[in-house]
């Protein structure tokens, strides 16, 4: 009798572990995905290769097309207003341009129902645009949350030294 119910603890412990192991695989994945990034943009533009290392810094997972990112841009919605060097994609949201991790985590937190977020043209300061070449120069900016209508509204401002 001892040993019946002994067996049957080991069991019982041993469907705990892989029932426990099961739901923490399973809970993990959508995370996973909602932090991978698809970035169109050009081969050449080196700009867009320091955004994609800020993500990357920032704990989001990359994948790049060197196809350029106009085609992409105009299939995803976003408006030609809003343009800049690069397009993203991630957790079902557009992003356009070098707009900062922290902004796009907080879009997959607050998961507001609009289209994504621009940061338009490519403003000195901004992620990717912060190299020694700008030689620390850092522009006022806007990070832009843009509906699916094409409106937008400023999501977070950034002031610059205007050096």
């Amino acid at each position: 009798m001892r040993s019946m119910k002994k067996a049957l603890a080991t069991g019982v412990l041993s469907v705990s572990i892989i029932a426990g192991a099961v739901s923490l695989f399973v809970m993990n994945r959508p995370a996973q995905a909602v932090n991978h990034v698809e970035v169109w943009k050009d081969a050449n533009c080196g700009c867009c290769g320091e955004w994609v290392e800020h993500m990357k810094k920032n704990g989001f997972t990359v994948s790049v097309h060197n196809t350029g990112n106009r085609e992409m841009r105009a299939k995803l919605g976003m408006p030609e207003k809003f343009a800049s060097c690069h397009t993203a994609k991630v957790g079902g949201y557009v992003i356009e341009g070098h707009t900062p991790a922290s902004d796009i985590k907080r879009l997959l937190t607050q998961k507001p129902n609009a289209l994504g977020l621009a940061t338009p043209a490519m403003p000195l300061g901004s992620p990717g645009m912060d190299g020694e070449a700008y030689q620390g120069k850092k522009h006022d900016y806007n990070v832009l949350l843009v509906q699916k209508d094409g409106t937008s509204q400023v999501y977070q401002a950034y002031k610059g030294n205007q050096n």
